[in-house]
């Protein structure tokens, strides 16, 4: 072989080793930041294509709080409560302020870590509304602002556009 072919070929294979090494790296990069989301079914039942959280895996997990069973320490911002869907709860533990949103009966978004297979430690708590939620202060300003609209009877009864 001579040297022009073989410095070509030594580039080529140096040129697709490092674009392996690169493609890998970014891979294992994505799958570190990767949360998977669950239901509290999901999460203790598995998945129905067989897959099943680890133990230490990051993930979110989304369900509407069992009623009774928010429980608060006195002595720290530690909060413990139980979500569920259909199925099963599933205790989550969350060291923070919650959402004003949050409430027994109300439906939440926990991001966290999987401590075993029916317990999470969540850093990220969002609680949900539903699309009519309006906060009060836009409420109250819509009513001292917007009048409601007055319709003739003709109107009502669609005879006059």
């Amino acid at each position: 072989m001579n040297p022009r072919r073989k410095k070509r070929l030594t580039l080529a294979v140096a040129l697709v080793f490092g674009l392996g090494a690169t493609i890998g790296l970014m891979l294992y990069a994505l799958s570190q930041n990767m949360d998977l989301f669950y239901t509290p079914t999901e999460l203790v039942q598995g998945k129905p294509d067989g897959t099943k959280p680890e133990v230490g895996q990051r993930l979110r997990i989304g369900g509407m709080v069992v009623e009774g069973s928010v429980k608060r320490d006195p002595q720290s911002l530690i909060v413990t409560f139980e979500v569920a869907d259909v199925g099963p709860a599933v205790t989550i533990t969350y060291n923070g302020i919650l959402p004003d949103l949050f409430r027994e009966g109300q439906g939440i978004v926990a991001q966290g870590v999987l401590v075993n297979s029916t317990t999470i430690e969540a850093h990220e708590v969002l609680a949900k509304h539903d699309e009519e939620y309006m906060p009060p202060e836009i409420a109250e300003a819509m009513k001292k602002t917007h009048e409601p609209l007055q319709y003739s009877d003709e109107q009502k009864q669609g005879r006059v556009q």
